[in-house]
């Protein structure tokens, strides 16, 4: 019994070292998790606090600073400092946004998609003179029936009270659009595609007041969507997106720091380089009255921009202006015109999503303006031949796919067809040439003159007879004649046939290559150069061979 009761001793103790043992090594492993725990939960707590994940890392580091020179109670204090100074910026920018709310007595906010326009009366036919994208605000200063009286931005005007909230809904609303925009302070600035002054990189230009919201900033530059623009001219700062200024002609003008005006009667030819080279310099043409940036002078030419196009025009009193007689012209020609800034807009025959598409239309062009609508616009397309009452062509504005404002027309690419060896392409060239002849005549419907009128397809059987080539007379006839191909085996001198809202052909035009037509467009376009889908074709054929 003595021996077995010793053995059991031994055992007891050997049992109680090992759990000792373990106690010690769970305790060990407690305390590192424990530590490891509250470096987290340090780390986590600073960036809650607003601090970066660098600087927690930083007071982790003061913590586990093994050379004891930074204390747990000092890293603290710190951290605690850090933290106050975040809370006060905090409740400055808080206190700066509640002064932006606070300066508004009786707040409106717009709930639209796209944008909702300002008219100079309470009433849908009045004037323009403003937009309100969606969520900008204004003042109300009163009521007329449907119609909110308000100011916005350098805007007073009327708009439709059914897209505006008010009250503390909209205070509310507002609240969550309080952003730091930028504020332009001058008449007009550019906006240019990047953070740098070059000749060929301005894509707009933004008027006094105009809020966009800042994306970033560097070195005297405020990049917004879409570009960068100077900080020279801008004030950022906390702000609610606010009416932008439209209508007036003199808007247009104002795009253009150094204005030149052509004034031929058809189109005007830009070059290349400073010099006539005949065909082989030219790069585009400037339509009469169309305007241009001057970018400077060099041996009896004008270095100018206009459009996408950057070249040389002469410097000719006879075929430009600059100067006051520039403005003056400019004023006279600016007119209300749609630019499209999407490849393909749909067309439709009333202003309503449920009416039918009938056409779509290009950015390559500018569309002039009939009628304006909440929502919609009504657009020029071209003149039928058949019937004097053409289709209504509408396209949406809710979408920010188009822009409504006043504008002058611009140059266009053109690269003049050289005359070739080949009999059969040099007849072809030679037709086109003979028809450009003939841009900037006026549109008649019914006509056939070259010289004093005619409608599209008037036009073009003009063209043909001289060339020995007969045609019927209407659009919807010849469309008949040839034989059709596709739009990948279109060549010089053939026709593109376009379509009314009922599938109807109604309007022609000739192809002059380079993605081009020339045709008897409208009344207010007359005899033009456009891009050859500046409205979805309905048929090509090809009537000379």
């Amino acid at each position: 019994m003595a021996e077995k009761k010793d053995y059991t001793k031994v055992l007891s103790r050997a049992k109680r070292k090992r759990n000792n043992n373990d106690y010690l090594r769970y305790l060990i492993i407690a305390l590192i998790a424990a530590a490891v725990i509250a470096a987290i939960l340090l780390i986590g707590s600073a960036v809650r606090k607003g601090l970066s994940k660098e600087q927690g890392e930083e007071v982790l580091q003061s913590v586990e600073d093994s050379t004891g020179e930074t204390t747990i109670d000092e890293a603290a204090s710190r951290l605690a400092e850090e933290q106050q100074e975040e809370e006060e910026r905090q409740a400055r920018e808080a206190a700066e946004k509640q002064a932006v709310l606070d300066a508004y007595s009786n707040l409106g906010i717009v709930q639209v998609s796209g944008y909702l326009n300002v008219r100079r009366s309470p009433d849908s036919k009045g004037d323009i003179i403003g937009k309100m994208q969606e969520n900008s605000v204004c003042e109300i200063l009163g009521q007329e029936g449907d119609w909110y009286q308000i100011h916005s931005g350098q805007v007073d005007g009327y708009i439709s009270s059914q897209f505006v909230i008010t009250g503390e809904e909209a205070r509310t609303r507002a609240a969550e659009q309080v952003k730091l925009r930028a504020v332009v302070t001058a008449d007009n600035v550019n906006i240019r595609q990047t953070p740098e002054i070059t000749d060929n990189n301005v894509i707009a230009q933004a008027l006094l007041d105009e809020r966009y919201e800042v994306l970033s900033q560097t070195e005297g530059w405020v990049q917004i969507t879409g570009g960068y623009i100077s900080s020279d001219y801008v004030q950022v700062r906390y702000a609610l997106n606010e009416a932008r200024k439209m209508d007036l002609k003199a808007m247009a003008i104002n795009q253009y720091d150094n204005i030149l005006i052509s004034k031929v009667t058809s189109y005007l030819n830009v070059r290349s380089s400073p010099k006539d080279e005949g065909n082989s310099n030219i790069i585009g043409k400037l339509p009469g009255k169309a305007a241009a940036e001057i970018l400077g002078t060099e041996d009896g030419w004008y270095k100018i921009r206009s459009g996408s196009i950057t070249g040389y025009v002469t410097m000719d009193s006879q075929y430009t202006a600059t100067g006051q007689e520039a403005v003056d012209l400019a004023m006279e020609a600016a007119s209300l015109m749609a630019i499209v800034n999407t490849d393909k807009l749909n067309v439709r025959t009333s202003p309503s999503t449920e009416s039918t598409i009938w056409t779509q239309i290009s950015k390559e062009e500018r569309y002039p303006v009939v009628d304006q609508l909440d929502g919609w616009v009504q657009i020029e397309l071209d003149g039928g031949d058949e019937d004097e009452v053409n289709d209504k062509a509408y396209i949406s504005t809710r979408d920010n796919n188009v822009e409504v404002r006043y504008a002058l027309t611009e140059a266009i690419k053109f690269s003049p067809l050289e005359e070739l060896a080949n009999q059969q392409a040099s007849r072809r060239n030679q037709i086109v040439n003979f028809g450009l002849k003939y841009v900037g005549n006026p549109y008649v419907w019914g006509g056939t003159s070259l010289t004093r009128g005619a409608d599209c397809s008037g036009f073009v059987q003009s063209v043909m007879r001289n060339f020995g080539i007969s045609l019927p007379r209407t659009s919807r006839e010849q469309a008949k004649v040839g034989r059709a191909i596709n739009s990948s085996q279109m060549r010089p001198g053939d026709l593109i046939f376009y379509a009314n809202s009922s599938g109807t052909i109604n309007h022609v035009a000739m192809y002059i290559g380079n993605g081009q037509i020339v045709h008897a467009a409208s009344r207010r376009s007359g005899i033009k150069i456009s891009t050859w889908n500046y409205r979805s074709p309905a048929r090509i054929r090809n009537v000379i061979d």
